[in-house]
C-alpha cells in the first residue's frame, strides 16, 4: 500500500479511537453505539496533518471536504500542492472575468474539478464546500445518478470512494465577485462520464 494510504488509513482509525470505539472481548457486552462520526475537532486536526504546511484558506477547504466525508464514513483527503498550483492558474485565468467556466473541455476532464462564483467578495472555501455539498439531495445512490434536471457531480466528487487527493484556490476578480475552484485526483466517475465506473463500489448511503 502506498504511504500516502497508509497515513490516511491511520489517522483514521486515530479518529475513531479517539471516539469510544472499543474492541472487546467475547464475553464482554457492545456499547450501545459502536460507531459514531468524529467530532469536528478531531477531524480538524486530522486535515492539519494531512496539509503540512497549509495555512488559511487551503486548510478551510480540506476541512470542510473532509468534514462532508466523514459524514459518509469516507477516508479523508489529503492536500497536495501540485494540484493547488494548477487549481491556482485556473483561478488566475478566471480572475479578469470571474466567467464560471471549467478548466477542461466537457467530456474530457483530466481531473475531478468543482468550481465556485459568488457576486461579492466575502465568500468563504466553507460556502463553496457548503454548495457542492447541497447537492446531496438531487443525488439517487440506487442508480448513481442525478435527478433529471438537476446537478450532483460536484457532492459526488467530494465524497467519491476512491479520491485521495485535493487542491484548491480562491480569486477576489477583479470586478470584486469570487472564484474558487477545486481539482481532485482521482476524479469521480460522474465527470469522468465513463460507463464502466457503474461497476465500481459505490459511495455509501444513509
Amino acid at each position: 500500500m502506498k504511504p500516502h494510504l497508509l497515513l490516511l488509513l491511520f489517522c483514521f482509525i486515530i479518529s475513531l479511537t479517539k471516539n469510544n470505539i472499543l474492541v472487546v472481548a467475547k464475553s464482554s457486552p457492545m456499547p450501545e453505539n459502536p460507531l459514531q462520526i468524529p467530532d469536528n475537532e478531531t477531524i480538524y486536526k486530522i486535515s492539519k496533518q494531512l496539509c503540512w504546511g497549509c495555512i488559511g484558506e487551503s486548510l478551510q477547504f480540506l476541512f470542510m471536504h473532509n468534514l462532508v466525508r466523514a459524514s459518509k464514513w469516507e477516508l479523508p483527503l489529503m492536500w497536495d500542492f501540485q494540484l493547488e498550483k494548477y487549481a491556482r492558474w485556473w483561478a488566475s485565468q478566471r480572475e479578469g472575468d470571474c466567467k464560471l467556466e471549467h478548466s477542461f473541455p466537457e467530456g474530457d476532464f483530466k481531473l475531478g474539478e468543482n468550481i465556485y462564483w459568488g457576486s461579492g467578495s466575502t465568500w468563504t472555501p466553507a460556502d463553496a464546500v457548503s454548495a457542492w455539498a447541497g447537492e446531496e439531495k438531487y443525488y439517487t445512490y440506487e442508480t448513481n445518478t442525478c435527478v433529471a434536471g438537476e446537478m450532483c457531480g460536484h457532492y459526488t466528487q467530494i465524497v467519491w470512494k476512491t479520491t485521495r487527493r485535493i487542491g484548491c484556490a480562491r480569486v477576489i476578480c477583479d470586478d470584486g465577485d469570487v472564484f474558487m475552484t477545486c481539482n481532485y485526483d482521482p476524479p469521480d466517475c460522474i465527470s469522468l462520464v465513463k460507463p464502466l465506473c457503474a461497476k465500481e463500489i459505490m459511495i455509501m448511503s444513509e
